[in-house]
């Protein structure tokens, strides 16, 4: 396992622990939380972006794939 040092405010280390306290979870596991869930979102957002690439340009991806 790999190890990252984040600098905080102390205005955004009491709202991480504020929202880690409420889930329940230590304050890493709720950044390493957050992490994963954003790291999916931008791969959906991404996956949606050349899904429509290709439906845009399917004619063309078609002809050069010949």
């Amino acid at each position: 396992m790999k190890e990252l040092t984040i600098v905080f405010t102390d205005a955004e280390w009491e709202s991480l622990a504020d929202l880690a306290d409420a889930h329940g979870v230590p304050a890493a596991e709720f950044v390493r939380t957050a992490v994963r869930a954003h790291e999916a979102a931008e791969a959906a957002r991404v996956r949606a972006a050349g899904e429509a690439y290709a439906a845009v340009h399917a004619d063309l991806l078609r002809r050069l794939g010949e």
